[in-house]
């Protein structure tokens, strides 16, 4: 066999076996989407099928009929902006000074921000509600703002912009002050350009982390209206308290498309955030 046959072979190979060991990830994935699409009967029937008999979009418009889908849909995608916005500006420039700006106990406040990652969620969420609940703010979508941005969900942001700025050229920083730029303008001139990579894994992370957020909107969160989304697709119960699966998979498949659209349009940045990061493995 030829040089040329063989690379074909392996790359052929290569190929079957990318779709083998995909299967486990696509196959819920295709589950889910075409579950909804069946109904009750043919979800709960002994041999389970690939693809429903009678398709059917009668799922999808209950997901809207029975509570206030689309306000929910918006309660989530508003938030999720909003602390991605947030945390990508408020990263940037913690990251910026700890990589660039010299001051005493520069290392030792890292490290005491890096202890956020540490604390589970769950040990902070009892003291977050008294303070919230004191402010009047319980029912209200400012604390899945607010702490997300300014909290412990942030420190590996703040951590992964650290890392590439500390690889970026203090050249080009020195080149901005030669033309008059300040610490400020070299900032958001010279670095803040030059960290799209690392900014794209940040808001992949604060997106996905952000969307998915369930114990705080059921801690702080109360009517249907404020709800997001992981609160919501819990709502869809029959009279008897059992889940309607086909309205539950049908309002998954909706509620996973953001999360594919940010990841397709900020994969390459991703995966370059990564690696600058020093995060890849």
């Amino acid at each position: 066999m030829s040089a040329t046959a063989r690379r074909g072979l392996n790359r052929w190979l290569l190929v079957l076996l990318l779709i083998v060991l995909s299967v486990p990830f696509v196959f819920p994935t295709w589950w889910m989407a075409t579950s909804s699409l069946k109904p009750m009967s043919e979800i709960l029937s002994r041999v389970p099928t690939i693809w429903p008999q009678d398709p059917t979009f009668e799922a999808y418009g209950r997901v809207f009929t029975l509570q206030p889908f689309a306000q929910q849909y918006w309660n989530s995608l508003y938030i999720a902006v909003l602390v991605t916005a947030g945390t990508m500006l408020v990263s940037a420039m913690a990251g910026y000074a700890f990589a660039r700006i010299r001051f005493p106990g520069a290392n030792a406040l890292f490290v005491l921000v890096l202890v956020g990652l540490l604390v589970p969620s769950e040990v902070t969420i009892v003291p977050l509600f008294r303070i919230v609940n004191t402010l009047g703010l319980i029912d209200t979508h400012w604390p899945l703002i607010v702490i997300p941005v300014l909290g412990a969900p942030a420190v590996l942001a703040v951590f992964i912009m650290r890392q590439f700025f500390l690889g970026l050229p203090t050249e080009l920083e020195e080149a901005g002050r030669i033309d008059g730029l300040g610490r400020w303008g070299v900032f958001w001139r010279i670095a803040l350009p030059l960290s799209r990579s690392a900014l794209g894994a940040v808001a992949i992370f604060t997106f996905l982390k952000s969307w998915n957020l369930y114990l705080e909107p059921i801690v702080y969160l109360s009517s249907k209206e404020n709800f997001t989304l992981p609160q919501a697709l819990t709502q869809y119960v029959d009279a008897y308290g059992g889940p309607m699966w086909n309205v539950q998979l049908a309002a998954t498949t909706l509620t996973v498309l953001p999360v594919l659209a940010v990841f397709l349009v900020a994969q390459k940045q991703f995966v370059q955030g990564l690696a600058h990061s020093g995060l890849k493995g």
